[in-house]
């Protein structure tokens, strides 16, 4: 999520003071691929990361992706591309500090966090009714009722059905002849609810927002990151994966002041 555009829409809602106070200041197209791995303490794994290329849909206001060929096998001797981009391009991390002054930046993140148990939270018969649509938290509790409590360090991400749209970035975008764009995401109040009544380490989506289309607050993200958690956005695949029993291996983003950064999400179970 999150063009440079749509940040100056979001007041400072939470301060360095207000981070510190929180008590987490501490905090120093998509191949879905599949397969069976052998001699693994897991026998599956899933690709939920999409392609990266200058066709993506991207929050308006980014600029595209620039791949850049510099060298090449036949006149170099070995191939090589320069790449400009976003930060927040493709299936990508939202660290804390992309909405929270002095938060954690994604290569200060603890790497234990990018390993968790994953819980996929399907909502797509929701979202086919309605593009709107947001994870909330009764739907958080009856995910419980189904497959007992979100395990202490857990990821939750929505499963919307979102992705088929990903080849399409008008369909993915979904704007309205206002500018308005609508897809699904999380309710600030399931938001408070991962945040306040669970140990969670982030949320993920199959979206551009952790925050529903609509949003103008941006209020799930203020307060998933202000509580220093991360985000995930543009998961893919999530429909291979079973709701409960998988983990979630994160290949965040590391260079320095990264407030996010494209990721490689890969699910076992």
């Amino acid at each position: 999520m999150c063009a440079p555009l749509v940040m100056e829409t979001v007041a400072r809602s939470l301060s360095r003071r207000a981070f510190l106070a929180s008590g987490l200041g501490a905090f120093s197209g998509v191949a879905l691929a599949q397969a069976r791995v052998p001699g693994k303490a897991f026998s599956r794994a899933a690709d939920l990361t999409h392609e990266l290329s200058p066709e993506i849909p991207l929050f308006p206001g980014a600029e595209p992706m620039r791949i850049t060929t510099l060298v090449t096998v036949r006149q170099n001797g070995y191939y090589g591309n320069r790449l400009d981009l976003w930060e927040h391009s493709g299936t990508h991390m939202d660290a804390p500090a992309h909405f929270v002054e002095g938060a954690p930046t994604a290569e200060r993140l603890p790497v234990a966090s990018l390993i968790a148990p994953l819980a996929i939270i399907r909502i797509r018969e929701k979202a086919a009714r309605d593009p709107d649509a947001q994870v909330t938290a009764e739907d958080i509790l009856a995910y419980e009722r189904a497959y007992g409590r979100l395990p202490r360090g857990a990821f939750v991400a929505m499963d919307s059905g979102w992705e088929a749209r990903w080849k399409d970035p008008k369909a993915f975008l979904n704007q309205d002849a206002s500018g308005i764009l609508h897809f699904p995401g999380f309710s600030p109040e399931a938001a408070e609810f991962l945040v306040r009544e669970r140990e969670i380490v982030g949320v993920g989506v199959d979206t551009l927002s952790l925050d529903f289309g609509p949003s103008r607050d941006f209020r799930a993200h203020v307060t998933l990151l202000g509580a220093g958690k991360y985000g995930l956005e543009n998961l893919a695949g999530l429909a291979q994966v079973p709701p409960s029993g998988a983990l979630i291996f994160v290949g965040g983003p590391k260079h320095k002041g990264a407030s996010g950064g494209p990721v490689r999400a890969v699910a076992v179970w």
